[in-house]
């Protein structure tokens, strides 16, 4: 058996997608704000190297200009003016170097590395690591000499980031540290919103739980939100269709116990007439079986309201779906028309068949006990209101497309009124003018299954040129058409 499902929360499922990005976009922040400082930081310590870079550079072409100087003598000058320009810093330290046009170093740190010469004549920066610590690095190739015999000298300058980092942790302090204050705030705020937003849920929920278990009526909308609204819509549509259905019940139930009230009551007379009379020792054996019969019949038409009542329940059970198959019509009909014969001989009326033989199916998809039900409900109401020497005639025509199957009842009864033909298929109605025997219940029953199988009923008159004079043979009797799908 499998496990049911853990009921969830909707409060909490809203909060967990609305926290969960917020708390994980929440460290991707911090990661870009790191990344976002360090270039801020790395932006005016950069261009303050590359102005070095190129002050020194403009020293070293002007001494390198002053033919009479010997290298010596530049070597000395550069390290005055490196000195000057270079003034200490209590936060990082400053290496730099001077290449003289053969490589060899005029003065500076001999440690720094010699980057690859690229053509680039500007200054250039890039991160190093020189004695262990990670510096940045600001370099300048300088042409030394005239321009046909053109000769390369290097200038370079390297920083340690201690600044920088200071600076980017500056930076990353006065983003960061709100982000703790507001981020316990917007959660609480969350959760706030969240409250309120679901609280015309609990009022709605309130509401409901405090009507009357009777209490069908549709639930208001005033006070609804909108995208609450199409939940109440479908609530109250429930309750209408709940409601009609407890009303067509009831009505059903009282109408029930009414019809059986009759035969019930007719059986109690007829015990107490034979009691009274067996008590009186004036009974006699005619007078008692005359009782006996009435009971009989009596007991025959409560078994028949019984029966009758067990069918329309059954049509109407559309709690569960119906199990569909394959079943022949053609079958079904012959079987139910050769259970009548015998009544039908009894009443004198002449019933027959016409459609496929037994090896001629005609199938379609169904519940074979409802359908057998409603051809049996459609034969015997012909068979009561078809006077004696009347003729009763079920038909099965195939399509020859294929589309549809059609099932007829034929009789040449009194017929139908037009304004009464929808009537005529409402439970307990029966026909104006008319003595006959019965429930009411036999077409209500056949409208239902034919619903249940999407079929077409409609009723005709059988003769419709005939008037309505006395005589079997001037009614327009009545014709029964039902049209069932093929899928």
């Amino acid at each position: 058996m499998p496990a049911s499902r853990e009921q969830r929360s909707l409060f909490g499922e809203i909060l967990d997608w609305m926290l969960a990005p917020l708390l994980l976009l929440w460290p991707m922040s911090v990661a870009l704000t790191w990344v976002v400082a360090q270039g801020i930081a790395n932006r005016p310590y950069d261009r303050e190297l590359a102005d070095l870079v190129r002050a020194m550079s403009q020293q070293m072409v002007e001494a390198s200009a002053q033919a009479g100087n010997s290298p010596h003598e530049v070597r000395n000058q550069l390290r005055r003016t490196a000195t000057m320009r270079l003034r200490r810093d209590d936060d990082d330290r400053i290496f730099f170097q001077v290449l003289g046009t053969r490589g060899e170093i005029v003065a500076g740190d001999a440690q720094i590395p010699v980057p690859p010469y690229d053509g680039d004549k500007d200054v250039q920066l890039r991160s190093e690591v020189i004695r262990g610590d990670p510096v940045r690095v600001a370099w300048m190739w300088l042409p030394i000499g005239p321009a046909e015999a053109e000769h390369r000298a290097l200038v370079q300058l390297a920083e340690t980031l201690d600044k920088r980092s200071q600076l980017a942790t500056e930076i990353i302090k006065g983003v960061i540290l709100p982000q703790f204050v507001i981020l316990p705030l917007a959660v609480i705020l969350v959760w706030f919103a969240l409250s309120r937003g679901i609280q015309p849920l609990a009022d709605l929920q309130l509401r409901i739980r405090r009507r009357e278990s009777d209490d069908l009526s549709p639930i208001s909308e005033r006070d609804v939100p909108e995208e609450v609204a199409p939940l109440v819509g479908a609530i109250n549509d429930l309750l209408l269709r709940l409601d009609r259905s407890l009303v067509s019940q009831r009505h059903f139930l009282a109408d029930a116990a009414h019809q059986l009230k009759t035969p019930l009551a007719g059986l109690r007379m007829q015990a107490e007439v034979a009691e009274r009379e067996i008590d009186s020792g004036q009974s006699q054996p005619e007078q008692m079986k005359h009782s006996l019969r009435q009971i009989a019949l009596a007991s025959q038409r409560a078994a028949h309201m019984v029966n009758q009542l067990l069918a329309m329940a059954r049509a109407e059970g559309k709690g569960q779906p119906l199990e569909m198959l394959p079943v022949d019509l053609a079958a079904i009909t012959r079987d139910v028309v050769q259970d009548f014969v015998p009544l039908a001989l009894d009443r004198r009326i002449d019933l027959g068949y016409e459609g496929p033989d037994t090896d001629q199916p005609a199938w379609l998809r169904g519940h074979g006990v409802l359908l057998r039900e409603l051809v049996r409900n459609l034969v015997d109401n012909a068979l009561r209101y078809t006077p004696a020497g009347g003729t009763v005639t079920a038909r099965v025509t195939p399509d020859p497309f294929g589309q549809v199957l059609v099932l007829q009842l034929e009789d040449n009864g009194p017929g139908i009124p037009v304004s009464e033909r929808e009537l005529v298929l409402q439970p307990f109605y029966r026909a104006l003018g008319t003595d006959v025997d019965g429930s009411g219940l036999g077409l209500a029953i056949v409208l239902e299954i034919a619903q249940h199988h999407e079929a077409e009923l409609s009723i005709d008159d059988a003769y419709p040129a005939r008037g309505g004079g006395a005589g079997a043979g001037a009614s327009p009797g009545t014709l029964f058409t039902l049209r069932f799908p093929l899928r």
